[in-house]
């Protein structure tokens, strides 16, 4: 795809006129903010002629996501860094990113060519390990740099899509959080017991129920009975395939759960837990402790537990794991995805936990698009300023797609928002609940507002060990589901794309405040302080520019605000105009 407007930089190029110099960047040699560039600046780079791998690409626009503060507070520490020292080995940050490719090595020139629009997936695996883009390896806040085997010869193949002319930048560097947000709604989970794996089934010495296992056991390599009545045990026996190793281990109490699986698995986890007449929130939540990644607990009973259980919301987030449930004899019944769904109710009622924030935003966004979304969208913040901000942006939206859009600010309401909620459901509760506020005691709170057969997604990443309570008995008592997301994938994004594309999708329709390559670490603090509702999108070919909220931007600079939309939103007639007026000068 061959970019043809005059205002896409194109006359910047090696053999017309000269690439501009210096080529500015945004190092981060640390965590904190005043770890970003040096003396608060960006440092020149040089722009280095591609090898037969590599592709010279100039970046077009970023934007900045709550993730990136997450490694400014962490620094090394981060995860996805795995302990780099950044003081002699620094990062740039800047995942949200899209791309024109300026020059070709010999050996992708069949594959790529000058003038391409490119949108980079920043969720790259290379032997099964993350090496996003933007983490450990360099991101977007640059004006021109290399790409090569890294991120175009990946486990995936290469992790960059197309990008039709039609899109602006901005619209094409938010498709990856867009794409995040898509991802929350694909199903994440793994929702039948592992082929080959290790499966712990665990019950009591008083259950003589009888269970209907079917198929389900047959391809498990190994099975781990505790404290199963004669009669159960014997029914696991009898489902077991041929090759399945079945071992006991009874006497085992909750307390020593962690000590078994550490002893049957390494340390890894059990694949699948299967949990027979639960009796108690405590026997959940250690149970749950040993979980593999990506592992399911199929909870099978017919009474309520004593309490609640405590959760790790920090792996429900980042390590997918699936609580399925029935009342049972059918065991099998609990998984797969007709029980277990992922997407919001047709009709129902949906609650967005930090609705005001930019995630946030989206969300709601993606309700109020659905063809086949929620009836009723509960937009929940406590900041008057950001609801205010949501309404301005989406109330007309909702609209036109005849969406009751309801807005509520817990701190300035009498009522609580369960109230609210009771009200707007006849005492039902909500289909379905998202949070976008990575707050253990937030995220708890949010459960409580969900009705039977409803679904929590916890969008928002806090740490693994971050435990809360959760109700497990509505899992197999109610088929709740509560369900977490992280990241994105390549299918995710172009997905993304093609809406924008067709018009189903505006991707740049929260973006608050933009800026060129100078504000890129006021852009950061920007977003480490929350200090706009929106998204924040660096342009790097833009030089000049500080950063700023569209309505700041409108007031200084009137004949980019003639073209904003008519309630203040980004366009791409206001993006031309903004490049326009402040294209970065080659050889400046």
């Amino acid at each position: 795809m061959t970019a043809s407007a005059e205002w896409t930089f194109d006359r910047y190029r090696r053999g017309g006129t000269p690439l501009p110099e210096p080529n500015l960047a945004w190092n981060t040699y640390g965590a904190g903010i005043e770890s970003i560039g040096r003396d608060g600046q960006p440092e020149p780079a040089e722009i280095p002629r591609p090898g037969a791998d590599q592709m010279l690409v100039r970046v077009d626009a970023v934007g900045l996501c709550f993730s990136d503060v997450k490694l400014i507070r962490l620094g090394g520490d981060h995860p996805k860094l795995y302990g780099r020292d950044l003081a002699t080995d620094p990062i740039r940050l800047g995942h949200e990113a899209t791309v024109t490719v300026i020059e070709v090595g010999d050996d992708l020139a069949s594959t790529y060519r000058p003038g391409d629009r490119l949108a980079i997936q920043p969720d790259i695996y290379v032997n099964g390990r993350s090496t996003a883009y933007g983490y450990t390896i360099a991101g977007g806040l640059i004006q021109y740099h290399l790409i090569g085997p890294e991120i175009l010869a990946a486990d995936d193949g290469a992790y960059v899509i197309g990008v039709d002319d039609g899109l602006g930048y901005a619209a094409a560097a938010l498709s990856e959080p867009w794409a995040c947000v898509e991802a929350a709604y694909t199903q994440r989970r793994r929702l039948r017991p592992l082929d080959g794996g290790t499966v712990w089934i665990v019950g009591h010495p008083a259950d003589a129920r009888t269970y209907d296992f079917g198929e389900l056991l047959r391809g498990a390599a190994r099975i781990v009975l505790t404290d199963l009545s004669d009669s159960v045990g014997g029914q696991v026996s009898g489902a077991a395939g041929p090759h399945t190793e079945v071992t006991v281990a009874d006497g085992v109490g909750p307390s020593g759960y962690g000590a078994l699986a550490d002893k049957t698995t390494g340390g890894r986890g059990f694949d699948d837990i299967i949990v027979l007449d639960p009796v108690s929130g405590e026997q959940v939540s250690e149970a749950a402790r040993c979980i593999a990644f990506r592992g399911t607990l199929n909870l099978v009973g017919e009474r309520p537990l004593d309490g609640p259980s405590s959760i790790d919301f920090g792996r429900l987030h980042y390590d997918y794991t699936a609580y399925v449930g029935t009342r049972g004899p059918d065991v099998a019944a609990a998984y797969g995805e007709a029980r277990n769904r992922c997407d919001l109710r047709p009709g129902g009622v949906a609650v967005f936990v930090g609705a005001g924030g930019p995630m946030g935003q989206m969300h709601v966004q993606r309700a109020i698009e659905k063809t086949d979304g929620p009836s009723v969208i509960v937009g929940v913040d406590p900041d008057r300023e950001r609801l205010q901000a949501l309404e301005d942006s989406l109330a007309a939206l909702a609209e036109r797609a005849g969406r009751r859009l309801v807005l509520i600010n817990p701190e300035a309401s009498d009522a609580s928002v369960a109230d609210h909620i009771d009200r707007l459901t006849a005492g039902a509760g909500a289909d379905d609940v998202v949070v976008t506020v990575p707050v253990a005691e937030v995220m708890a709170d949010a459960a409580r507002l969900m009705g039977p057969d409803g679904m929590l997604v916890f969008f928002a990443g806090v740490a693994n060990g971050t435990m809360g309570p959760l109700d497990m008995s509505r899992v197999y008592l109610g088929n709740a589901q509560y369900t977490g997301t992280s990241g994105s994938s390549i299918d995710d994004q172009a997905l993304v794309l093609a809406k924008a594309v067709e018009g189903t999708l505006s991707p740049d329709l929260n973006l608050a405040a933009v800026g060129g390559i100078e504000a890129g670490r006021d852009g950061m603090q920007a977003v480490l302080e929350g200090r706009f509702a929106g998204k924040v999108v660096i342009f790097p070919q833009v030089s000049g520019m500080p950063l700023l909220g569209l309505d700041e931007l409108a007031e200084q600079h009137p004949h980019i605000g003639e073209a904003l939309g008519e309630r203040g939103q980004w366009t791409r007639e206001a993006e031309r105009r903004l490049i326009e007026s402040h294209a970065a000068a080659a050889g400046r």
